[in-house]
């Protein structure tokens, strides 16, 4: 198979990766973080732990991992049209939070819509770089948000 890009020349900014590392319990972390998604301007429609699932399904061992799916409605509802639908197929923008060490909680988030472009689920138009700089600008509110926040690790 080949790719339709290459790994080795993506940024991370091309994918808009965000992370900040918090110095909680995987619990509290989970809350905090979920506050600041609301704060930002996403809701939560869904939410899960693959390391439960994986733990019990598979006896995986796996350290605490969380996923937040944020989504703001508007946006999404834009995404869908402009996107033919296909977005669809990586929604909802996911916010993880995976246990590094006890007591040490890392929050990460790529841009969905940022990928979709990427590999041509998305037009490379004006509406959809509109839609691209609105779901930053959220994702940036909840990132700076984290990062201002007492628990943020430098």
């Amino acid at each position: 198979m080949t790719l339709p890009i290459d790994p080795s020349v993506v940024d991370p900014e091309d994918v808009g990766e965000k992370q900040v590392t918090l110095e909680l319990d995987h619990e509290e972390a989970i809350e905090v973080v979920r506050e600041a998604c609301l704060d930002a301007g996403f809701g939560i429609p869904v939410e899960f732990s693959p390391s439960d699932m994986l733990n019990e399904k598979v006896d995986a061992d796996r350290d605490p991992y969380y996923v937040l799916g944020a989504c703001n409605p508007d946006v999404a509802n834009q995404a869908l049209s402009a996107s033919e639908k296909r977005i669809g197929g990586l929604f909802p923008c996911n916010v993880i939070i995976w246990e590094e060490q006890p007591g040490q909680q890392r929050v990460y988030h790529v841009s969905i819509m940022r990928i979709a472009r990427l590999v041509g689920m998305a037009p490379d138009d004006e509406t959809w770089a509109d839609i691209v700089a609105e779901t930053g600008e959220y994702v940036d509110d909840l990132f700076g948000t984290l990062r201002g926040s007492e628990h943020a690790i430098a």
